[in-house]
């Protein structure tokens, strides 16, 4: 499974110094952060639109479909910032072990 976000990374890297016509992702980045993070907002919301409309319904297609339109954008933000998807498989496997309540306190603990 991490074979693919590997091979996504380095393509979106790839993007960054490419000519904004030539593609979505070079368009992306050379329209900044903030045309990213509203992309990414934009897939938050249709994919909780599909879930509701797949919990209705029973067709998870369009949830998948809008899924990876999340995480699609997610990755590009990620590489927006200089981050690779490794540190979020990192931190998730980090989270293997912990109850959800024990990692949530831990967070609180070092916020505050």
């Amino acid at each position: 499974m991490s074979d693919t976000l590997s091979r996504l990374a380095e393509v979106l890297e790839a993007r960054k110094g490419a000519a904004p016509d030539s593609s979505y992702v070079a368009s992306l980045y050379h329209k900044g952060l903030n045309k990213i993070l509203e992309k990414v907002g934009e897939e938050s919301v249709e994919t909780i639109l599909a879930a509701k409309d797949a919990a209705a319904g029973g067709d998870m297609s369009a949830l998948v479909y809008e899924t990876a339109d999340l995480w699609f954008h997610s990755l590009v933000m990620l590489a927006a910032l200089g981050q690779h998807p490794q540190a979020v498989l990192d931190e998730l496997e980090r989270r293997f072990g912990l109850s959800g309540h024990a990692e949530k306190a831990a967070r609180a603990d070092t916020l505050s």
